[in-house]
């Protein structure tokens, strides 16, 4: 066997630091588990919202300052100042450690035992163009795995996962001119190839699933600041609430088809709803005075958070607290942002549904 060279054995330190102690510090609505089902491991697939660095440095602004100034203190490749929705849900709800990324795997192969984050920033359930894996390629990565015997069958019936994403696809369907008329089949489509690809997770042996549903994507910054971003806009919300129809008739026709519970819908819509009309859950959550403006945006649209010139200069600018910001940049909430959302009673409810 060789012998790890000094550079290999200081990254494996530097991505270990990247991920160490999120346990310690996410455990807000931990779950005494009943029954006798308690998962160990998470596995997660989806896009930026669920993504905790997969997506490669040279393309991807979460490995740029200002992300991940609130933790870990540097850049990490979380699309946010600090954790997301996957630490929230493993180390606050789970009582795990947050799964290392699949890029990760090989240089933290002793955090295996807690699963493994899929998602990468920028994708969907189709292609887009992020030229990242998507939802397919994802659930081909754990086939991998399962078929390395890395993982086995029986040890995925103490796994759950979470599904994060769609949200880009529809992205990409505006950006190619996709007509207004055509975009209730394509979310059919979309929702069909998720109805294939949770299944295709069923059975390779996960016990349960957990599907996030859309959240109000038009509220999201960058459709709020041709209002100033005092407002939503109302019509991308509508073809919100059909993909999300679509997605619980999906789930209820998988537990019926698999005679099960194992698939349910993360109510990640009614959620971020709850903490804009500032109607938080039981823990004590931050009232974010204009819950529609982002912390950090680019100095003219041709820039966006985390961007600079070419001489270095910043070509952004961002809020002097974080904390006191919902959004993040122009699609993704802070940490704090997370913090609410997770602590909503529309998502503690619909977490019960993990046991």
């Amino acid at each position: 066997m060789d012998t790890p060279t000094p550079l290999f054995s200081l990254l494996c330190f530097f991505l270990f630091s990247l991920f160490l102690g999120e346990e310690q510090h996410v455990v807000e609505g931990s779950r005494v588990w009943t029954f006798g089902f308690r998962p160990n491991m998470l596995f997660v697939f989806g896009d930026s919202y669920a993504d905790t660095g997969n997506n490669r440095k040279a393309l991807a602004s979460s490995w740029k300052l200002p992300y991940g100034i609130t933790f870990p203190g540097k850049p990490a490749g979380r699309f946010s100042d600090g954790r997301v929705l996957t630490d929230f849900i493993a180390a606050g709800y789970l009582g795990i450690k947050t799964p290392v990324p699949y890029r990760y795997r090989k240089e933290l192969g002793g955090r295996l035992k807690y699963g493994l984050n899929f998602a990468y920033g920028g994708t969907g359930v189709f292609d887009t163009p992020a030229p990242e894996p998507n939802m397919t390629t994802q659930i081909d990565f754990l086939q991998q795995l399962l078929n390395d015997s890395v993982y086995s069958k029986r040890a995925l019936k103490t796994s759950v996962a979470l599904v994060s994403l769609a949200g880009n696809d529809y992205s990409n369907y505006i950006a190619t001119n996709g007509s207004t008329a055509g975009f209730p089949a394509f979310i059919g489509r979309v929702v069909n190839q998720l109805k294939v690809n949770l299944k295709r997770i069923h059975n390779l042996g996960v016990r349960k699933i957990a599907a996030s549903a859309l959240q109000p994507l038009g509220c999201l910054p960058q459709s709020t600041a041709q209002f100033s971003f005092e407002q939503c806009n109302e019509s991308e919300n509508a073809l919100v609430g059909l993909h999300n129809q679509l997605l619980a008739q999906a789930v209820n026709d998988l537990n019926k088809e698999t005679n099960s519970s194992s698939f349910f819908v993360l109510d990640m819509y009614n959620a971020f709803w709850n903490v804009f009309n500032q109607k938080q859950a039981h823990q004590v959550s931050p009232t974010f005075v204009n819950p529609f403006e982002p912390c950090c945006v680019g100095v003219s649209a041709a820039f966006s958070c985390g961007s600079v010139d070419e001489n270095g200069v910043k070509q952004y600018t961002l809020c002097s607290n974080p904390k006191s910001k919902f959004f993040w940049d122009t699609v993704h909430p802070t940490e704090q942002g997370w913090r609410a959302v997770y602590s909503t009673p529309a998502l503690q409810s619909s977490l019960k549904q993990f046991w």
